[in-house]
């Protein structure tokens, strides 16, 4: 399971990446993997993402229109960067994030499919979150973030 320093390492690689972008299109391989069908999906798509927060094991992204898409990586769910519009093909591909700038894939190795997101119309409330915990500003510098795996296409 990925652990609180493995989730603060996501947040640090995805805050110039995602922070300040918009979500163009969000695409979904298993229809399992969305536990919430409010707010729809749509109404997050297009939308620009003003800050990145953990919730206690969980990565926590907020829009402009106040919504929230919360990702639980579980055991074995992980994220990658890939060029954009990276392809959803294999079974380990769950669902991919497009941003301007190329795509979040969200993957899971193992068979039980955990791996989950959510969307909400208000702040989660699992527990607050501290600054250390929360980024509402781009970075000034990407030399500080640790590179997510990045695959060419092939």
């Amino acid at each position: 399971m990925p652990e609180l320093p493995d989730i603060s390492a996501y947040l640090s690689a995805l805050e110039p990446r995602i922070l300040g972008q918009p979500l163009t299109h969000l695409r979904i391989a298993s229809p399992f993997l969305l536990r919430t069908a409010r707010p729809s999906i749509e109404e997050i798509e297009n939308h620009t993402v003003t800050a990145l927060h953990r919730i206690g094991k969980r990565i926590a992204f907020e829009f402009d229109n106040g919504l929230w898409l919360v990702l639980h990586l579980m055991i074995a769910g992980r994220l990658h960067w890939r060029p954009l519009e990276a392809k959803l093909g294999g079974r380990n591909n769950l669902a991919a994030f497009d941003f301007p700038t190329g795509s979040l894939v969200l993957t899971e190795a193992g068979s039980k499919r955990r791996a989950s997101f959510t969307s909400s119309p208000t702040k989660p409330s699992l527990r607050k979150s501290t600054p250390a915990e929360s980024t509402s500003s781009p970075p000034t510098s990407t030399a500080s973030a640790p590179p997510l795996p990045q695959k060419t296409a092939p």
